[in-house]
């Protein structure tokens, strides 16, 4: 499957809306954290069910999917 059709494109967020994750095709990310519309951005891989990021500035981070929800570092987030 190619990344621009895996199910999980799309907006994921925290349930007090602080944190944004916003999945896009070609395999490009944009995190947003309260006011700051594009606190992080870069590239992700998700392979099964498992997410690697890699932002722009150089940071690594990973999460996983289960029932629906996206766990990432320690955050749950819930689709938009």
């Amino acid at each position: 499957m190619s990344m621009g059709e895996h199910p999980y494109l799309g907006l994921w967020v925290t349930s007090d809306g602080f944190i944004r994750h916003e999945l896009l095709p070609g395999n490009r990310y944009r995190e947003a954290r309260g006011r700051r519309e594009r606190a992080y951005e870069g590239r992700y891989e998700v392979r099964g069910t498992h997410i690697d990021y890699w932002d722009d500035t150089g940071f690594t981070a990973d999460g996983d999917f289960r029932d629906d929800v996206l766990h990432h570092a320690g955050m749950v987030l819930r689709r938009a």
